[in-house]
């Protein structure tokens, strides 16, 4: 079959409402034209991010009940400590309260002037804590990655000659550890392969310089290695996910996303005395070594969901849900980088809208049409996100890609949820030359796209 049906019976749900046209016009003006400040309630179908939004499993919510809050060495870290030792193999786990903070202890601690951190291509966060402590991030995607319509099956590759060029330009010495981002959320979402992986690990280790995952999707990217690479098909899932975890000398995770939790995270280390650093770090801003940032039971929560993510029959409906959005709005003309990744479906805002400049914002512009529209909330990943300054002139430099990400929350939408967005991006589509860009009235020096208040650049 090729669309599957849910491997889950439905037993609570939550009222959304849906605004009127006229009540969408003004929570958008309210909200400075920026759907990080439009109230949840006020979006009938919420494709933000999966992060964070799933909804949790019977077994999940068992264990909120069981959750040990004892201070120290509680039950349910412990439960949460073997569950994870035994997905990825790190000897040390480091409880968080989410992926960034785990980002924070790692950066804090290899980070500083002079160091330059490469990846595939670093999310924004990813990028924030590199970058505060005063080392450079570099994105070393391939170059089919620059193309949304270029069907390669992972696009979220490693450029490995990029990698030689970045190591001989600045010596081992100075890269504290290379990163690999699993799936590659910047370029759409797309996979990384297992001989991808395996060349990036051999080429670290030739020059003594660790290999660090960003391991939120680690479950999704495992699946699509096992769907699109050959002599992978017959492997398990978990299997997969395990031998990605070898190659690498430790990752940051954020449960929000294939935790299936609500909130939470980690740090896998396999130094021992990096580790006792970095709990050193978690005592001074997250909290004693056997909770972190969390509560026991979120340690529950995390701990079931990581068993619960590798198991096959939600994989192939979860990849197969997203993929049935991305093909419907395709097929109806909709540009969407391809082929469709594991958790969202991007829209080419920059092929959709060729009339708009990438500094008038055409993927945010976009969000804003689909808000309007039908009070679907997504974000955009373009030049809000990720336009840089010319160092010497100051100006902006615009985002190589400018998308608009639907990024589907686990467990929580039906299919009849996704036709309604379908119809409402096809709706959108029809009218795309009305669509008119905006400008930023208001901005913070970093990670702008959380707060930042625009206005709609309006025809003379």
């Amino acid at each position: 079959m090729k669309f599957p049906s849910e491997p889950f019976k439905i037993k609570v749900i939550e009222r959304i409402r849906m605004t009127t046209h006229e009540e969408r016009e003004e929570i958008l003006a309210e909200a400075g034209y920026n759907l990080f400040l439009v109230k949840a309630e006020d979006c009938h179908i919420d494709l933000l991010t999966d992060s964070g939004t799933a909804a949790m499993s019977d077994e999940q919510w068992s264990g909120l009940v069981r959750g040990d809050e004892s201070y120290a060495s509680s039950r349910s870290f412990f439960r949460f400590e073997k569950v994870v030792k035994d997905l990825t193999g790190f000897p040390f786990v480091i409880p968080t309260h989410q992926g960034r903070a785990a980002e924070k202890i790692l950066f804090s601690m290899v980070g500083g002037e002079g160091k330059t951190v490469p990846n595939n291509t670093h999310f924004d966060t990813t990028r924030a804590n590199v970058e505060y402590t005063g080392a450079e991030a570099v994105d070393l995607a391939v170059p089919e990655a620059s193309v949304p319509s270029n069907e390669h099956p992972f696009k979220g590759n490693m450029d490995l000659e990029a990698l030689d060029r970045l190591i001989e330009q600045y010596g081992p010495q100075h890269i504290p550890l290379v990163m690999i981002t699993l799936t590659n959320n910047t370029s759409g979402g797309q996979p990384v392969s297992l001989e991808n992986i395996r060349a990036v690990r051999d080429r670290c280790r030739a020059d003594g310089i660790p290999l660090y995952l960003d391991a939120c999707r680690f479950a999704e990217n495992a699946w699509l290695i096992k769907e699109r690479e050959a002599g992978q098909e017959n492997r398990s899932v978990a299997e997969i996910a395990r031998e990605v975890f070898d190659c690498a000398e430790g990752c940051t995770m954020s449960a929000k996303k294939d935790g299936l939790a609500n909130i939470g995270g980690f740090l896998g280390l396999r130094d021992e005395e990096l580790a006792a650093r970095a709990r050193n770090l978690l005592v001074l801003t997250e909290g004693f070594p056997t909770y972190g940032g969390m509560a026991g039971r979120d340690m529950e929560a995390i701990a079931q969901g990581l068993q619960e993510v590798v198991q096959e029959d939600y994989l192939c409906f979860r990849i197969n849900q997203v993929r049935r959005l991305g093909e419907t709005i395709s097929q109806a003309g909709v540009p969407i980088v391809k082929p469709v990744g594991g958790h969202a479906v991007y829209i080419d805002a920059k092929a959709m809208l060729p009339h708009i400049p990438a500094l008038q914002f055409p993927g945010h512009a976009l969000c804003i049409e689909l808000y309007r529209e039908a009070g679907v909330r997504t974000v955009e990943i373009g030049s809000v996100m990720f336009a840089r300054k010319d160092a010497a002139t100051g100006e902006e430099i615009p985002s190589e890609l400018e998308l608009v990400r639907l990024a589907i929350p686990r467990r929580v939408y039906t299919q009849s949820h996704f036709d309604y967005v379908a119809e409402a991006v096809v709706r959108v589509y029809e009218r795309r030359h009305e669509i008119r860009g905006v400008r930023i009235v208001e901005q913070e020096p970093m990670l702008r796209h959380f707060t930042a208040r625009f206005e709609p650049i309006v025809d003379k």
